[in-house]
């Protein structure tokens, strides 16, 4: 198995820098478009082999250097207990958003095994066929919150910041409830092959360090401090981390990917030695021609050396405008630059 995306996340000496894509298999690849012309999104998250599918394409496609699990954050979500939708237009919904003590005591927290068989059956099939590694995701508690609580996106979250504001111990028990589903949720996808976990924290960034540290971090910091023992390394993912470095330090993550409102460089300094870094190209530079991105990718893989290992990204996930080609060439130029020269067979 081609394990060099591993290697970095233990702080071993590489010979290139490994690549893989946030939402890499997705509407840009014109292989991922045929298999939702027969299914809807959830049916395509909840049937394994389709699931199992989508995520080998862009790793024969593209050449990554690990797997990400199709699936969606919302998912554990579901399972808790609310009626989830998605719509092509508006995104992610959810019925009766959790705004009452009432509704916050009748969310569950599921057995994994028994509420979300599907996704590790499709952990399963993978780990049988990958040749590099996978990785299983769930949503920060925060992120997950501000979907429960606004019933789907948001532009102020004005229902998440009125109930962390003016009722803590609503807030504080739906996070805990939120925590304990994704402690679970990740164990068990380690368990069924995971190889390692990133958390995906996409709305934290709208906090300040100070709402930050006491709404989001401990419930972070928990995640990953019960997951320790399981063997598998954890990425952290915050988009917007720029202002909340610091405060990210603390996480207990091995390594930190960051959004491309950073800089890359300065960001390595800011969390020192102790930590790889993932990202951090600007998904909309992909609309660029592969001559015009080469020198951004250089700059980054420069800017990034000071840091424990880096681990090539965009700033967040890849749009369904990318051309196919551009996404080729992303992993082909981060491998060349990096020192490999090729793809891994």
């Amino acid at each position: 198995m081609n394990d060099t995306f591993l290697k970095v996340l233990r702080g071993e000496q590489t010979s290139y820098t490994p690549i893989w894509i946030m939402r890499q298999a997705g509407r840009y690849l014109p292989e991922y478009r045929q298999v939702r012309e027969g299914v809807d999104f959830l049916t395509l998250c909840k049937t394994p082999e389709l699931a199992a599918k989508v995520t080998f394409q862009p790793v024969d496609i593209l050449g990554v250097d690990a797997a990400i699990l199709f699936s969606d954050i919302l998912i554990p979500v579901e399972a808790m207990g609310m009626k989830l939708a998605f719509s092509e237009k508006h995104g992610p919904s959810l019925a009766e958003p959790i705004r009452s003590r009432s509704l916050v005591e009748r969310l569950s927290v599921p057995d994994p095994e028994d509420d979300l068989p599907f996704v590790l059956e499709t952990v399963k099939i993978l780990k049988a066929g990958l040749k590099v590694p996978l990785i299983g995701f769930a949503g920060a508690p925060f992120t997950l919150a501000t979907y429960m609580i606004e019933g789907g996106g948001s532009r102020n979250f004005l229902n998440t910041k009125k109930m962390m504001y003016q009722n803590h111990g609503l807030f504080g028990g739906l996070m805990t409830k939120i925590t304990d589903t994704v402690t679970a949720y990740l164990r068990a996808q380690i368990r069924a092959g995971a190889d390692a976990v990133q958390l995906f924290d996409t709305w934290a960034g709208v906090l300040s360090p100070d709402d930050y540290r006491a709404y989001a971090l401990p419930y972070v910091k928990q995640i990953i401090k019960e997951l320790k023992g399981e063997g598998a390394p954890i990425i952290y993912f915050v988009n917007g981390c720029a202002g909340l470095l610091k405060e990210i330090k603390a996480s207990g993550a091995v390594a930190i990917g960051v959004d491309w409102r950073i800089d890359i460089g300065e960001a390595a300094k800011k969390l020192g030695k102790r930590f790889v870094v993932q990202g951090n190209l600007d998904p909309c530079a992909l609309m660029m021609s592969p001559a015009d991105f080469r020198p951004k990718v250089r700059e980054i893989l420069e800017k990034a050396k000071p840091a424990k290992g880096h681990i090539f990204n965009l700033g967040h996930g890849i749009l369904p405008e990318i051309p196919v080609d551009n996404a080729k060439a992303l992993v082909d130029i981060v491998h060349e630059l990096s020192g490999k020269g090729g793809r891994v067979s």
